[in-house]
């Protein structure tokens, strides 16, 4: 049985996850095989809305799930076998996951992996160099309706796709494409795969609208809602079909947590870590295109 450690309590997901693995207070079908969580770090960010009633509230939870608290990242050092970096602050990811890696601690790492693509690389490049279990990824790339159109079954190989999302600005700080509009990314980069050469962007008040151009020519865009009640979706054209969709959100959770659990037994991520560090870049640029009004280049990575 892999022994989990969680780092920081500021976000639902810590909770969410907790539950799936250990078991405590949802229903069977959502159950994730193979893990404990057995100790965390209740730390939070200042910057999350309502972040310490947040924290108390999802601390009690780990608690009642049997969830040993710690006073400190490093704490988990020796307790556990892997480790989650949870905040909902994206900025808070970078200095313990680096302090994981260093201690050889197989680590997923929440979206975004950070709000950085220096810190990402720099993490990469860790993980790489200690020859240690890294990801981080959006839930929403396990969607079945995603899953099923990236594979090819339903429409064929994919030569475009449009995707929506939520883009509130929902911690002080960080942008709403890097927190909420992520998902709509990683959606995008699940059906088209990585390779994006240029994005350019356009934003208002009311969102923002990136176009992205892959080098074999494909293009695909990502539309983030500040206002109104967008949801998840996509619409794929593919070489046999099209197919539009709402993305359900019943069993990412678990389907995730599969992946990231068969890492830490195989200590191999399910996706190339320079997949994620490109979906960083991409939200980089756009919102780089978006202030500039100006094509802006993805590094190659």
């Amino acid at each position: 049985m892999i022994r989990i450690g969680i780092v920081d309590v500021d976000s639902s997901h810590a909770t969410e996850f907790t539950r799936r693995i250990n078991h405590c207070g949802i229903d069977e079908e959502q159950w994730v095989d193979g893990a404990q969580v057995v100790a965390a770090y209740p730390g939070f960010s200042t910057a999350v809305a309502d972040a310490q009633k947040k924290n108390e509230q999802y601390t009690q939870t780990l608690l009642d799930c049997g969830v040993e608290m710690v006073d400190s990242p490093e704490a988990l050092v020796g307790m556990v076998d892997a480790a989650f970096v949870q905040s909902d602050d994206g900025r808070r990811h970078y200095a313990p996951a680096k302090m994981l890696l260093e201690r050889g601690v197989p680590t997923f790492v929440d979206k975004p992996m950070t709000c950085a693509l220096a810190e990402a690389r720099e993490l990469a490049e860790l993980a790489a160099e200690r020859e240690v279990p890294l990801y981080s990824a959006s839930s929403l790339r396990y969607s079945p309706e995603v899953v099923e159109v990236a594979s090819g079954e339903a429409v064929g190989r994919v030569v475009g796709a449009d995707t929506i999302s939520p883009s509130k600005l929902a911690v002080e700080g960080i942008p709403g494409l890097m927190y909420y509009g992520i998902h709509a990314v990683e959606i995008l980069y699940t059906l088209l795969g990585p390779g994006c050469e240029s994005v350019q962007a356009i934003e208002s008040p009311l969102g923002i609208l990136v176009a992205g151009r892959w080098r074999d020519g494909r293009l695909g865009g990502v539309r983030g809602f500040v206002e109104g009640s967008a949801g998840f979706g996509f619409r794929a054209v593919g070489e046999t079909g099209t197919r539009q969709e709402m993305v359900s959100a019943q069993f990412i959770y678990r389907e995730l947590l599969k992946q990231v659990i068969a890492m830490f037994e195989t200590s191999k991520p399910p996706i190339d870590v320079r997949e994620t560090l490109e979906i960083i870049a991409f939200i980089e640029a756009a919102l780089e295109a978006a202030r500039s009004g100006e094509r802006v280049e993805i590094p190659t990575l």
